[in-house]
C-alpha cells in the first residue's frame, strides 16, 4: 500500500495561494481557510513531495528538486516555483517561527533530493554495461511460423501482449488514484490530529480553571459564613441598643422632672428670698432659712452635675448607636456584592458545565 510507501516528515498550518497565470504578479487563494501543508518522502522512488490537500482536491502536490528554491517575501510569507506544474506556490503563515521551521525544512529536504539524485545516478552509471549487454542478446521466437500453427501462436501471443498491456495501465491507475486518495486521508489526519491536540489542551485548561473556581467558591463561602456571624453579631448588638434607646427615654424624663424640680426649688428659693426681708425679727426663722436656701443650693449644684452626667451619657450612647448603624450598612454593602460574585461565579459553573 501506499501508507507504507510514501510517509509525512513534516506538517504545518498555512494559507496556500498560486500565482495568476494571466499577469504572474498577482496572488489568487487556493482556499478560504489555512490549510494543511505537509512533506512526504517517497521511499520506493527516493522522492520528496510537498502536498496540501482542500476538500477532495489536491491543491498542492509538488515534487521537490534540487534546483528549486524557497525565497522569505515577508516575515509571514514564503513562495517558491513548480517548473514542472508551470506555477508558484505561495504560503503565509501564522508567525514568523513557522515560516522559519517550514524553510529549514525546505533546505534539508531539497538537500536530501540532491544526494538522491546523486545515488541514482551513480547506480545507473555501473548498471549501464549489462544493460547493455542484454540488450545485444536476442532470444529465438518459438511464434514466428509461416505455418498455420505458427501464425495462431502469433496471434494468441500479440493478444496476450495487448493484455497485459491493458491490465498494466489499470493497474497504474488504480495505484495512482490510491495514493492520492492515501495523501488526502494522511493529511485529513493530520489535521484532526492537530484539531484534537487542541481540543485537550482547551479541555486541561478548563478543567484547571474549574479547580480554580471551586476553591474560589469556597473561599467565598467561607467569607459570606463569616460576614453572616458578624451580622448577627450587630443584630445582638441592635437588640442590645434598643434596650440602651429606652434606658435614654427613661433619661430623658428623669432630667425633665429634674428640671421640673430645679425650677421650683429656684422659685421657692425667689420666695424665700422675699420672705427674707420681712424677717428680720424672727432671728431663729433666719437662720433656718439660710440652712434651708444652702442646703437648696447644694441641691441644686447635685441636680445640675446629675443633669451634665446624664447628657454625656446620652450623647455617647447617640455616637455608638450612630456607629453600630454605619458598620451595620457597611457589611450590607459587602453582602450585597458578595451575593452578587457567587451569582455571577455560580452562572459561570453552570455555562462551563453545560459547554463540557
Amino acid at each position: 500500500m501506499s501508507t507504507t510507501r510514501e510517509q509525512p516528515i513534516f506538517s504545518t498550518r498555512a494559507h496556500v495561494f498560486q500565482i495568476d497565470p494571466a499577469t504572474k504578479r498577482n496572488w489568487i487563494p487556493a482556499s478560504k481557510h489555512a490549510l494543511t501543508v505537509s512533506y512526504f518522502y517517497d521511499a520506493t522512488r527516493n522522492v520528496y513531495r510537498i502536498i496540501s490537500v482542500g476538500g477532495t482536491k489536491a491543491i498542492i502536490n509538488s515534487t521537490i528538486t534540487p534546483n528549486m528554491t524557497f525565497t522569505k517575501t515577508s516575515q509571514k510569507f514564503g513562495q517558491w516555483a513548480d517548473s514542472r506544474a508551470n506555477t508558484v506556490y505561495g504560503l503565509g503563515f501564522a508567525s514568523e517561527q513557522h515560516l522559519s521551521q517550514f524553510a529549514e525544512k525546505f533546505q534539508e529536504v531539497k538537500e536530501a533530493a540532491r544526494l538522491a539524485r546523486e545515488k541514482s545516478q551513480d547506480k545507473t552509471e555501473l548498471t549501464n554495461p549489462a544493460l547493455n549487454i542484454t540488450s545485444h542478446q536476442v532470444l529465438p521466437s518459438p511464434i514466428i511460423s509461416s505455418n498455420g500453427p505458427g501464425e495462431d501462436k502469433l496471434f494468441r501471443s500479440q493478444s496476450a501482449d495487448v493484455e497485459i498491456t491493458t491490465e498494466k495501465e489499470r493497474l497504474k491507475k488504480m495505484l495512482s488514484e490510491g495514493s492520492v486518495s492515501e495523501v488526502q486521508w494522511e493529511a485529513e489526519f493530520f489535521s484532526l490530529q492537530d484539531n484534537n491536540n487542541k481540543l485537550v489542551a482547551a479541555l486541561h485548561e478548563a478543567n484547571a480553571n474549574v479547580d480554580q473556581w471551586k476553591k474560589q467558591l469556597t473561599a467565598y463561602q467561607e467569607e459570606t459564613e463569616t460576614l453572616r456571624q458578624r451580622v448577627a453579631e450587630l443584630e445582638s448588638q441592635g437588640t442590645h441598643d434598643s434596650s440602651s434607646e429606652n434606658n435614654k427615654e427613661e433619661l430623658s424624663q428623669t432630667l425633665e422632672e429634674l428640671e421640673l424640680l430645679i425650677k421650683a426649688k429656684d422659685e421657692e428659693i425667689q420666695m424665700l428670698k422675699s420672705q427674707k426681708c420681712g424677717r428680720w425679727e424672727a432671728e431663729g426663722e433666719r437662720e433656718e432659712t439660710l440652712q434651708k436656701l444652702q442646703e437648696l443650693e447644694a441641691r441644686n449644684a447635685e441636680l445640675e452635675q446629675r443633669l451634665h452626667l446624664a447628657e454625656q451619657t446620652l450623647a455617647e450612647t447617640l455616637a455608638e448607636r450612630e456607629k453600630m448603624h454605619n458598620e451595620v450598612t457597611k457589611v450590607a454593602e459587602i453582602m450585597d456584592v458578595k451575593i452578587f460574585e457567587l451569582s455571577e461565579l455560580r452562572q459561570g459553573l453552570a455555562k462551563l458545565v453545560e459547554s463540557n
